[in-house]
């Protein structure tokens, strides 16, 4: 494994290949001064920074700077959570989670015409937006959106897309697992197309997974890419700090659960992107080793992810 930025606390990576190079885009974590609680008071994320390299393994890696701040989005309230960054028609588009000025999580969007930006951002959020995280799939030139976290990242806070009148629901043990969503987005990369759509993720008997299975529900930190035919859904579990995956025949799912991809880091948090490059797959996340295990102060790594023969990924040891 390779720490990648190891000057500052970078965390929530998604990496794409653009222009033939690997460009980063992570969440950028500073101290608030605030202790530590659910809703993530504990993170002073004002920006994002993107990298970029030409060699995971050995090469440099160069910091771009700066990309979007919060003082340059006009609905901004805050915290700049996970992100995600892609491409269409010339221009490169930066999905972001932001709290607004009534402290709710949207989703925005900022446009640049380089992948290093700098980017411009939306006047105003994705309209019917929510939650935290969202990550942006491609193919055959059509475009979706997965999105979605609990408790910091309030998605039981809605259901049916429509924010609850009563705060919050959390299914009882024995109920299907709280889902990540999923949408197409328009033509123009700046809205949602459809609404959005819960994203099932099955056991081994065809059944969806129940809230009280923590080892293998859903939490947070959705993450889609595909390989030899199949969809690949991965995600963190959250408070049992694992990194899963389950696997589908199409972008929406439903996925069945296979397996785990990366065992606890140090830090509450797991979040992590997989992403090809040169011909060799790659698993990009996070620990708190360098902070001395401040889950606040997250910093980012790389290691090689490898596939078995049938398909199913080998389970890396996350250092705990």
């Amino acid at each position: 494994m390779r720490y990648l930025v190891p000057n500052d606390y970078m965390a929530d990576p998604s990496a794409h290949v653009f222009n033939g190079r690997l460009y980063i885009y992570p969440s950028h974590d500073r101290e608030s001064g605030i202790s530590e609680n659910d809703s993530g008071d504990h993170f002073n994320m004002k920006d994002y920074h993107v990298f970029s390299m030409d060699d995971v393994e050995n090469g440099e890696v160069t910091d771009h700077g700066v990309i979007l701040d919060v003082k340059d989005i006009p609905w901004a309230g805050r915290q700049l959570w996970d992100s995600d960054a892609a491409y269409k028609n010339g221009k490169y588009f930066l999905y972001y989670s932001l709290k607004d000025k009534n402290d709710i999580f949207r989703l925005g969007v900022a446009v640049a015409d380089k992948p290093e930006g700098p980017f411009i951002s939306q006047s105003d959020p994705v309209r019917g937006s929510y939650s935290i995280d969202p990550c942006v799939f491609e193919e055959n030139g059509q475009h979706y959106i997965y999105f979605g976290g609990i408790w910091g990242g309030q998605l039981q806070r809605y259901k049916d897309n429509k924010a609850l009148e009563n705060g919050a629901f959390y299914p009882a043990d024995n109920e299907p697992a709280i889902c990540a969503r999923v949408a197409k987005l328009s033509d123009d990369m700046l809205q949602f197309a459809q609404e959005p759509q819960a994203v099932v993720i099955l056991d081994e008997n065809g059944k969806p997974i129940t809230a009280g299975d923590t080892k293998r529900r859903f939490f947070e930190a959705s993450w889609m890419h595909k390989y030899n035919g199949k969809y690949y859904f991965s995600y963190s579990t959250g408070d049992t700090h694992l990194l899963c995956y389950a696997t589908g025949n199409n972008p929406y799912g439903p996925f069945t659960y296979r397996g785990v991809i990366l065992t606890p880091v140090v830090g509450w948090t797991t979040h992590h992107c997989i992403t090809e490059y040169k011909g060799k797959w790659y698993l990009f996340h996070h620990d708190c080793v360098p902070s001395g295990g401040k889950t606040w102060l997250r910093s980012l790594k790389v290691t090689e992810l490898n596939y078995n023969s049938d398909g199913t990924i080998q389970k890396i040891e996350g250092g705990l």
